[in-house]
């Protein structure tokens, strides 16, 4: 079955009805939807954060992966369960994502999810292969200009958000540059390494190793400041670019109608668990920062990001069959 039968079977599955919340909420074990598979950031921080909570809620909580779609199946699953808060989304920038990228998507995130709260955020790193010349962004960007269309980037597929990521640089830059998709950013990472490819963007846990061991330059990170990890790397607005804002970041929903008390309640306990210690230290070694909001501030921000990713899908053409 390919992707647009799999969203079109989807959408045509009735949706879920809220439920009462009950006096004694929680009364049994509550899930976390993934969307991904098992050994990503998105995966492991789920496990983190419902190891933290399952004691304050007094009750077990599962981490469940429902793959496929780009991360639409998991999510639809979360936007189809009753409304009680038993069923929680956490996923990452590809919920903000796949609004502009499928036409047929069978749920509108800014409507049909209601957001607890961000979980926390990484930055991108651009990284390009020591063969290719340039030992800075402005460099680069001099060299792309001179040969527009003949450097290559990386990404883990069509419409993935590595490949987002590199199309808004495109654009904030004013630069041309021939993509080439592959099975996971890890392997567009690898051909990098390999001088097959020039380019890539990725988490900076995906890249700072690489930077590190001599194998990739790192041109620029995203973010305010630069990583602790790599302090030598300029952010994108010392490089040069600060219309580059792109950063990868998770959060965590429910099904939109969703009691604002249960609501309340789990805003509360995913706060306190990205509080501990032992999350920070564990994000940390993902190149991540725990980072909450609150449901309405978590709410705005996801509809700037839709509105952002939808101009750029839109300006670059992406199409996703």
């Amino acid at each position: 079955m390919n992707r647009r039968t799999l969203l079109g079977a989807l959408a045509a599955a009735p949706l879920a009805k809220p439920a009462f919340a009950q006096s004694g909420w929680p009364d049994r074990s509550l899930r976390i939807v993934v969307p991904f598979a098992p050994g990503s950031f998105t995966d492991t921080s789920a496990r983190l954060v419902a190891a933290e909570m399952s004691g304050p809620l007094g009750q077990q909580v599962i981490v469940e992966n429902r793959t496929g779609a780009g991360g639409t199946v998991g999510a639809t699953a979360v936007v189809r369960s009753p409304a009680d808060g038993y069923t929680m989304l956490l996923t990452d920038n590809s919920l903000a994502i796949s609004p502009g990228l499928y036409n047929n998507l069978p749920f509108d995130p800014l409507k049909d999810l209601q957001q607890v709260s961000q979980i926390a955020t990484s930055p991108s790193i651009l990284l390009v292969r020591p063969g290719l010349g340039p030992k800075t962004l402005a460099e680069l960007v001099a060299l792309a200009k001179q040969k527009p269309g003949e450097i290559t980037f990386g990404s883990g597929g069509q419409g993935s958000s590595a490949h987002l990521a590199m199309e808004l640089l495109l654009n904030v830059a004013g630069m041309r540059a021939l993509h080439v998709p592959f099975r996971g950013v890890a392997a567009a990472i690898q051909e990098v390494i390999a001088g097959r490819v020039d380019m890539a963007i990725a988490s900076l846990a995906s890249g700072v190793a690489h930077v590190r061991g001599g194998s990739l330059l790192g041109l620029a990170v995203s973010g305010d400041a630069r990583s602790a990890m790599l302090p030598d790397v300029p952010t994108f607005a010392q490089a040069g670019q600060p219309g580059y804002t792109m950063s990868y970041w998770w959060g965590i929903a429910v099904a939109s109608g969703t009691l604002a008390p249960i609501v309340a309640r789990l805003n509360r306990e995913v706060v306190a668990a990205c509080e501990k210690p032992a999350l920070r230290e564990a994000f940390a070694r993902q190149a991540a920062v725990p980072v909450t909001s609150t449901p309405e501030a978590m709410s705005a921000f996801l509809a700037r990001d839709v509105a952002l990713w939808k101009e750029v899908i839109a300006r670059a053409g992406v199409k996703v069959e």
